[in-house]
């Protein structure tokens, strides 16, 4: 193996250079750092370094899954990533879908630049348009409301509204971002099988169901195996920028649990083994759901 691995390297010497300096940059900023890792395991002091802090074992994990938080964290960050998925995963494929089907080129190109354009705004001026907009005594949605006789609502103290707020104002942000990818799935798909389906007499329709779907589906897979990885993952700016003592049972996600206990309590050690474990759970699904997608038949991610 080694004397191929020579040959290889002699013979294509160009590509392994340019291949190096990527290699070298993935080991200092993505494997050195593993050895922190071990700081979830110890009782770390900085004054002590990592080395010299004492061992503790898996008691930080014991420590969160004893805490009276870990249920409602669990949960909270489970619930808000799996409804996430559900509703706006399946939102970008229907928008390319569409968008592809489009023959005015000038709208077309006009509504790509309006969907993609939310993606730019920041999260602080995000969640400061949901402040605006549904404010109980100056928001727009409220005045209509009033315009209604219906009463206000107070949007972002409320539990019931959380999820809801999170998960739509993300899908307004971001689904037009998303169909990037299926939009360039569809553009490589050969125009000679449009033209065939054209005069065998099919219609749009048929077109998406027998041309368009199954070139994106191994795309379709391949995104939902990685967003399944990240179902215990947040977006903890977001989260954080929403909470509010009305809202926090259903805002307090790890994410904003971690920040609370690294940034303002300097419990390391603990937010360390928290945030590892989660990984190793996000890693074990990421597993499980491409392995459950290879049996079935579907193109797997590895």
């Amino acid at each position: 193996m080694l004397m191929r691995i020579g040959r290889a390297m002699r013979r294509d010497w160009q590509l392994y250079a340019l291949l190096f300096p990527a290699v070298v940059l993935i080991f200092i900023f993505c494997y050195l750092p593993m050895y922190g890792v071990q700081i979830a395991f110890r009782d770390f002091k900085a004054a002590f370094g990592i080395a010299g802090s004492r061992w503790v074992g898996l008691k930080n994990f014991a420590d969160f899954f004893n805490s009276y938080y870990a249920p409602r964290l669990l949960l909270n960050t489970f619930l808000l990533n799996a409804f996430g998925l559900l509703c706006s995963f399946p939102i970008p494929i229907v928008m390319a879908i569409l968008l592809n089907s489009l023959e005015w080129r000038r709208f077309k190109r006009f509504t790509q630049t309006a969907i993609y354009a939310p993606h730019f705004i920041s999260p602080v001026v995000m969640i400061g348009m949901l402040y605006l907009f549904l404010s109980p005594n100056s928001g727009l949605v409220n005045k209509l409301l009033g315009l209604l006789g219906r009463n206000e609502i107070y949007f972002m103290s409320e539990v019931s509204w959380f999820r809801t707020l999170f998960i739509g104002s993300d899908i307004w942000q971001h689904a037009g971002w998303n169909t990037i990818i299926y939009i360039a799935a569809l553009t490589a798909i050969d125009p000679e099988l449009y033209e065939a389906a054209t005069m065998d007499g099919a219609g749009k329709v048929q077109k998406i169901r027998y041309i368009d779907a199954p070139h994106l589906a191994p795309i379709i897979v391949i995104l939902l195996i990685l967003n399944c990885g990240a179902m215990l993952s947040s977006n903890t700016d977001k989260a954080w920028l929403m909470q509010t003592p009305g809202n926090i049972p259903a805002s307090d996600i790890i994410g904003v649990y971690v920040y609370r206990m690294g940034m303002r309590q300097g419990q390391f050690s603990y937010v360390a083994a928290i945030n590892l474990l989660i990984n190793a759970i996000n890693f074990v699904m990421i597993i499980t759901v491409n392995g459950i997608a290879k049996r079935t038949g579907v193109t797997g991610l590895f």
